[in-house]
């Protein structure tokens, strides 16, 4: 693992912030009663193979057999893992051209992915491309605000899933961005796009009350923070307009964070956001531990692969 940096906090003069109900801290002070890790990324794009030893950028970094080398041995360390992505898996290079993301399905199953919400670019061999591939993906499709009932994605997709690790239930939901003037709309079809505020209330109301979920990830293809229109909704803005939510894993701007965000939501309570970019380059590790009475601490790594 090259380049290991930890979620600190801002003012050095203590180790501890407060997070809604949990703390984020060193990792050599956290809690260490029971440990989840989350591996995420996001906007891969189709980069199977890492980028070239004599290229402008990103020389020797990303491609899916370190990526999942390095999978294997947080696992190994850490058997209560779970294994996100954010969206946008197909377009990018010459492997989704050829072999339409069956390639990218197949490879995410043999990784052990345990569920990916679905960005726009995943739509651009229409929604009956996205859906002849669905058996090569072994894992689960999440979207709250994506509405499929009139299409073939119909049933195939869940707006939320939880996971049950070391005794812990781990809700995670998705979030896709608004499709309309994006994308054209005979790849979507009738598809229908719904307020992504309001899906996330429904979301963290289920998992939290009536799932009683221990940790609530969000997995949003909104779009981290948009500069020239900080109205336009985004991972920063639902944050601020909801509560539950410990992480959101974000998308869509390619947006490289030396360490994820700590926000405020909407009742004053901390939540952390996140995002490693795009192509595969990072992978991004968030490690939550729970005390005997269930309180949390975390840890946060963005790893160069």
């Amino acid at each position: 693992m090259k380049r290991r940096t930890f979620l600190q906090q801002s003012t050095a003069a203590t180790a501890l912030v407060t997070i809604g109900g949990f703390g984020l801290q060193s990792f050599n002070t956290a809690t260490k009663s029971k440990k989840i890790t989350i591996l995420h990324t996001n906007d891969v794009h189709s980069h199977i193979d890492p980028f070239a030893p004599d290229a402008s950028r990103n020389a020797n970094q990303g491609g899916v057999a370190r990526r999942a080398s390095l999978v294997e041995a947080i696992r190994n360390e850490n058997p209560n893992t779970l294994l996100l992505d954010a969206g946008d898996i197909f377009q990018g290079t010459p492997y989704f051209n050829y072999y339409g993301g069956e390639l990218e399905f197949k490879l995410m199953s043999k990784m052990k992915y345990d569920a990916a919400t679905i960005g726009n670019h995943d739509f651009d061999n229409g929604i009956d491309g996205l859906y002849a591939q669905l058996p090569h993906a072994k894992f689960q499709f999440l979207s709250a605000n994506y509405n499929f009932k009139n299409t073939v994605m119909d049933t195939h997709v869940k707006p939320y899933q939880v996971f049950l690790k070391d005794g812990l239930k781990i809700g995670v939901f998705g979030l896709g961005i608004k499709l309309n003037g994006l994308v054209d709309k005979k790849m979507y079809k009738e598809t229908e796009y719904l307020d992504p505020i309001e899906s996330t209330q429904e979301m963290t109301h289920i998992l939290k009350e009536e799932e009683a979920c221990d940790l609530i990830v969000c997995l949003s293809h909104l779009g981290y923070y948009y500069k020239k229109n900080p109205k336009r909704i985004c991972d920063l803005l639902l944050a601020k307009s909801t509560k539950d939510i410990d992480l959101i894993i974000g998308g869509h701007t390619h947006t490289f964070l030396p360490k994820p965000t700590v926000a405020q939501n909407s009742v004053g309570k901390n939540v952390l956001v996140n995002q490693v970019g795009c192509y595969g380059i990072n992978l991004g590790r968030i490690d939550f531990y729970f005390d005997a009475d269930k309180n949390k601490t975390a840890d946060g790594a963005s790893i160069i692969v």
